[in-house]
Formats: structure tokens, C-alpha cells, sequence
């Protein structure tokens, strides 16, 4: 039998970063009883012109509703610096590419990459700032650069967003449980852990007695 969990998100989506505190003890959870969690990146956006006015306004408030809903910390003054080109690729390949480098790390750079985001107000589309955050997450800056920059971790991304579009995901965080390569949805959007602990728990049982 083969278990595992698939966390399917965007570090720059706000909802992940509302929903990190979850996933965070939900993979604790799911690691004790021996199944691995799996990061896949969705894609969330790719602009190819500087944020407007009007747009930045609209995404804040969306950050205002997370900060609500869940109690995560956005810095709103200095989150979207101006000139920024949403595009989230560029943090999408840098999971993918810590994936391909120390799956353990890739955790770890998530959480970076969104604090840097949502807290610090840095602009994670550009590279330099990626391998930065890289290199705080224990990575050796020029194996990751030359990674990042190479045509198969493109490539792998892109079949990454491709995989999710197949499976017709709309929205982030979504989190599968897979058993002998059979996906079960345990949510599409943010829940509470207090709602998805016990559905883990029950899937994790039933998977210990298969």
C-alpha cells in the first residue's frame, strides 16, 4: 500500500498563507503515522504588467477577508510594492525546485517565501530575492540558482500547473489524500484545523488497516 497527502497551493496566494498554520500541523500529523506530504504549486497568476491602483486595492481587501477569517498577519501598508508584476511562477519554480533539491526543505521555503511576501513586503517575483530566502532555507545558493534557472525545472513547473488543471482545481489550498494512487479530497479552500484534523485522522486509520 501506498499513502501520501498532496498540499496543492501558491506561496504567493493568501488563502496558503492563511491556511499555513493547518497544513503546518496536519503534516505533523500525517508524518507520525508515516505519510509523507507531497507540495504541488497551482499558478496562481501570471500578470505581465505592473499592478494598477484599482487591482491593488481589490487584492488587499482579499488579504483584509484571510486576515479575518483565519487571524494571519499581513503587513498592509507595505504588502504589493509598487511596481510589482503579480506573476507567482518564479515562487511556484523556487518549491519546486527545493523539491527537487531536499523535499524536507521545501516546507520551510514555503513559509519564507510567504512571510516575505505577506510580512516583509518583498516583491518574490524577482529572483535575487528567491535565492536569498534559498540560501536562508539551508540551500546552497549556487546549486539552487543554477536549478532555478535550468529548463527542466521550468518544464517542471509548468507540469505542475498542468497537473492541476487537469484535476479541474480552482482554488487554493487544496489537499488530497492518495492511496495506491487513488485521490480523495479533504478540501478545496481553507477550513479550520478543528474540522480537517478529525477527516485526516479518519482517512490515516483507514489507511493503516487496508
Amino acid at each position: 500500500m501506498s499513502e501520501r497527502l498532496l498540499y496543492v497551493m501558491d506561496p504567493m496566494c493568501s488563502w496558503c498563507w492563511g491556511f499555513a498554520p493547518v497544513v503546518k500541523d496536519l503534516a505533523s500529523r500525517a508524518t507520525r503515522a508515516g505519510v509523507r506530504l507531497d507540495w504541488v504549486v497551482g499558478g496562481l497568476r501570471r500578470e505581465t504588467s505592473p499592478l494598477g491602483e484599482p487591482t491593488r486595492t481589490r487584492i488587499l481587501a482579499h488579504w483584509q477577508a484571510v486576515h479575518a477569517g483565519t487571524g494571519q498577519p499581513f503587513n498592509f501598508d507595505a504588502g504589493l510594492p509598487e511596481g510589482m508584476i503579480y506573476d507567482t511562477e518564479p515562487a511556484c519554480r523556487a518549491l519546486v525546485v527545493a523539491r527537487h533539491l531536499a523535499p524536507r526543505r521545501v516546507a520551510h521555503l514555503a513559509r519564507l517565501i510567504q512571510r516575505a511576501f505577506y510580512l516583509e513586503g518583498r516583491d518574490v517575483t524577482h529572483a535575487r530575492v528567491l535565492l536569498e530566502l534559498a540560501e536562508a532555507a539551508g540551500f546552497a545558493r549556487c546549486c539552487f540558482a543554477e536549478a532555478f534557472d535550468s529548463a527542466e525545472q521550468r518544464e517542471a513547473t509548468r507540469a505542475d500547473f498542468a497537473w492541476v488543471e487537469r484535476l479541474g482545481i480552482a482554488g487554493f489550498p487544496t489537499l488530497l489524500a492518495e492511496r495506491n494512487g487513488m485521490l480523495a479530497l479533504l478540501t478545496n479552500g481553507h477550513q479550520p484545523l478543528e474540522r480537517l484534523a478529525p477527516l485526516l485522522e479518519r482517512w490515516l486509520e483507514r489507511a493503516a488497516h487496508a
